[in-house]
């Protein structure tokens, strides 16, 4: 992958390469946790040292007290688990187990880490060598502050897992929205305070932007209170660490379970709803919740969960709650099991605020190209939705993979906040307001081109019946280059025996 383009990743890359050595024939996943694990285990080990050391330096024998460590949400370290001792075992045979060790050790004096953290460092396919050689390479970095950024550890956190994101492949995107894609949601959304739901919150993207969201308006991020599910075990764990290591305390359920089957919040009700759920998840348990009472819109076919996961965030929402999430674009206009029903039903309802059709290779793990649906129970624009046409926004930052700019993210948030506030002019080819008595006209369909058109031509002076002349007399030069091009080859063929 290139190095992003909206973030200086120097250090984040620096440890991705460096840890890369530990990997040998490790599978991602696998490798995943151990690389993760140790990122948080050095940044929780440094968080505790400086404030020891701070403790040790007011001299009143503190040092070694509890309390002193998790009044300030520091998580407390025992001793035999801090890395100093950690390091001083790194190229002995039982650093494997050193390891695992102190893991177990972290997780009885914090019981919010209870199960989480990993414990798989003495398995025989771990190279211990290597792993030797990162806990060295750990050693020599402080991850409390690096330059003036504190938050180089998240940052740290989230490069690695977008680059595990894209060496699994399809199965990566269970845990990894791109960067872009949260950014995007939260800027339109603006969770400022509230409570706000991911209910297959994966490593817990959502809730990260949206802590970083409320401090970069100089907010209180203890004004937002996170809830989410997932029912991936793993990756449950990954976002305990991942919001652990960034000062956020969330509801993930006392375990990961099946959002619809096992919903871990049944009474609670959001402000905000930000998800990316698994795309045209089939299997998802229709058999069993013919009745829910979730479905408020409609049954939602067994093949597709797409409205599933629709209805399961509208009935979560609070009263003057906002939904928003990414679906595939098929949920825009399919008919097929029920779905174009619901969608009329939900249309009807007046709750959709805004569809955005997003450019394609956003992400890591699918080609499929998605939209972003926005809800919204109390509209500032009664029975209007607006629609974006985003696809020629995003910058290549390689071969394969596209990145929205911080300036397209604030054109697509700069627009939906005129809409908001009445007023926005239509513009061809990439937004319009549109009642939903048209959208009834066009059969319930939501698909932003069909409303926004298609991008006026500037119209160049040329008149058409020269124009065509030209262009014609261009084409037929072609036509001989071609024809010369093709017989030089042939001779040349010819020449070498073919």
């Amino acid at each position: 992958m290139a190095e992003k383009i909206t973030a200086d990743i120097g250090f984040e890359k620096q440890i991705w390469d460096a840890a890369c050595v530990l990997r040998g024939n490790m599978d991602a996943s696998d490798y995943k946790n151990v690389v993760l694990g140790l990122i948080f285990l050095k940044y929780i080990s440094d968080r505790f040292e400086a404030k020891y050391q701070e403790l040790v330096k007011e001299g009143d024998g503190f040092e070694e007290d509890i309390d002193e460590y998790t009044s300030e949400g520091i998580f407390f370290v025992p001793a035999g688990a801090r890395w100093s001792e950690i390091a001083s075992k790194a190229h002995t045979p039982e650093i494997g187990v050193v390891i695992d060790d102190a893991m177990r050790a972290i997780e009885k004096e914090n019981k919010r880490l209870k199960d989480i953290l990993p414990k798989n460092f003495a398995r025989p396919e771990l190279d211990k060598r290597r792993l030797g050689d990162v806990v060295d390479l750990f050693t020599n970095v402080q991850m409390i502050e690096h330059g003036d950024e504190k938050d180089i550890l998240g940052r740290t956190y989230e490069y690695c897992l977008s680059m595990f994101a894209e060496q699994e492949g399809k199965r990566g995107g269970e845990f990894f929205t791109p960067s872009c894609v949260v950014r995007t949601l939260v800027e339109v959304l603006q969770p400022f305070k509230g409570r706000v739901y991911d209910p297959c919150c994966g490593s817990g993207g959502m809730f990260v932007q949206s802590a970083k969201f409320v401090q970069s308006h100089s907010g209180n991020i203890n004004n937002i209170a996170i809830y989410g599910q997932d029912s991936n075990p793993t990756t449950w764990k990954m976002a305990q660490m991942n919001l652990a290591i960034r000062g956020i305390e969330p509801d993930l359920g006392t375990y990961a379970a099946d959002t619809f089957l096992d919903d871990r919040h049944p009474t609670m009700r959001a402000d905000y709803i930000m998800a990316n759920p698994p795309f045209n998840l089939s299997d998802w348990g229709a058999d069993k919740l013919k009745d829910d009472v979730r479905w408020q819109y409609g049954l939602p076919p067994a093949g597709n969960a797409n409205f599933a996961w629709l209805q399961h965030m509208i009935y979560h929402l609070a009263p003057a709650g906002k939904i928003g999430m990414v679906l595939a674009n098929g949920s825009l206009s399919s008919q097929s099991g029920g779905e174009g029903e619901i969608r009329k039903n939900i249309i009807n309802a007046d709750l959709v605020e805004c569809i955005i059709a997003m450019p394609t290779q956003l992400f890591y793990t699918t080609q499929i190209p998605v939209s972003l649906w926005f809800l919204n129970k109390q509209k500032k624009q009664p029975s209007k939705t607006l629609f974006i046409d985003a696809r020629k926004l995003g910058t290549m930052v390689s071969r394969k993979l596209r990145e929205l700019t911080e300036d397209d993210i604030q054109i697509i948030a700069d627009t939906y906040k005129s809409f908001v506030d009445g007023r926005l002019e239509n513009e061809k080819g990439y937004c319009a307001v549109v009642s939903t008595e048209d959208i009834a006209k066009q059969d319930y369909i939501l698909t932003p081109g069909r409303y926004v058109g298609i991008e006026e031509q500037e119209d160049d002076g040329e008149p058409f019946e020269e124009k065509m002349a030209r262009l014609t007399s261009e084409l037929y030069e072609m036509f001989e280059k071609s024809k010369s091009l093709e017989e030089e080859i042939r001779s040349k063929l010819s020449k070498l025996g073919y």
